[in-house]
């Protein structure tokens, strides 16, 4: 039985093949070259990964992201299909799951998304709640050192406090686009957002909230 971590990964490689290398993503500055060459590094570099966290590493997990994206776009898509090498803690199932699931889900949108025929994806129930428990768990580290009091809140009532302070402003969406908004597509995210207006305003141009 294939979990959401594997069907969102089976879904961003299809996407990113369909796109081709050249393809907008969300992602500032990259297009779906660099992007199939950051899910690669994460799972096969963890060396590399580390400069995400240590800003003293940060050069050379940009020298290895680059080497990969000059790699055949096809082999960068097989590889991603294929999943992380043989000994990587993401073989273990609730790994994946837990560290994948967000992950893959987010990269898929910012392929679809940024593309101009895009439409909205019908996600099933289950799928939701499940991303609601992760957003759940997030959404501190997220909404860290926003200049703002942020609440998430699911369209049957359900909240979850990104960050506390006055004012505050709501964001009222299904947890996948919460999730959206919280990484930052906050442009690309099908949600309301409701406050003071400066407030507002202060939220959307906070580079802080997302990663």
């Amino acid at each position: 039985m294939s979990t959401f971590a594997q069907r969102e990964r089976l879904l961003l490689a299809d996407l990113l093949e369909t796109a081709g290398p050249d393809a907008d993503t969300l992602c500032e500055g990259w297009r779906t070259r660099d992007l199939a060459a950051h899910v690669v590094v994460r799972e096969r570099r963890p060396d590399a990964v580390t400069g995400v966290l240590i800003k003293q590493l940060a050069p050379r997990r940009e020298k290895v992201l680059q080497e990969y994206a000059e790699k055949p776009y096809e082999e960068l898509i097989r590889l991603i299909r294929t999943g992380p090498p043989r000994f990587s803690p993401f073989q273990i199932k609730q790994l994946d799951e837990a560290a994948n699931t967000v992950e893959f889900y987010v990269h898929a949108e910012d392929v679809r998304r940024a593309q101009p025929d895009w439409a909205p994806r019908e996600l099933d129930p289950v799928f939701q709640d499940a991303l609601w428990s992760r957003l759940e768990r997030v959404a501190r580290l997220l909404g860290r050192g926003i200049p703002t009091g942020l609440v998430l809140r699911r369209p049957d009532g359900q909240t979850v406090v990104a960050h506390r302070g006055a004012p505050v402003v709501t964001v009222t969406g299904e947890p996948s686009e919460l999730l959206l908004f919280a990484f930052g597509r906050q442009s690309a995210a099908h949600v309301e957002v409701d406050g003071d207006q400066d407030a507002v305003t202060k939220l959307h141009e906070a580079k802080q909230l997302g990663f």
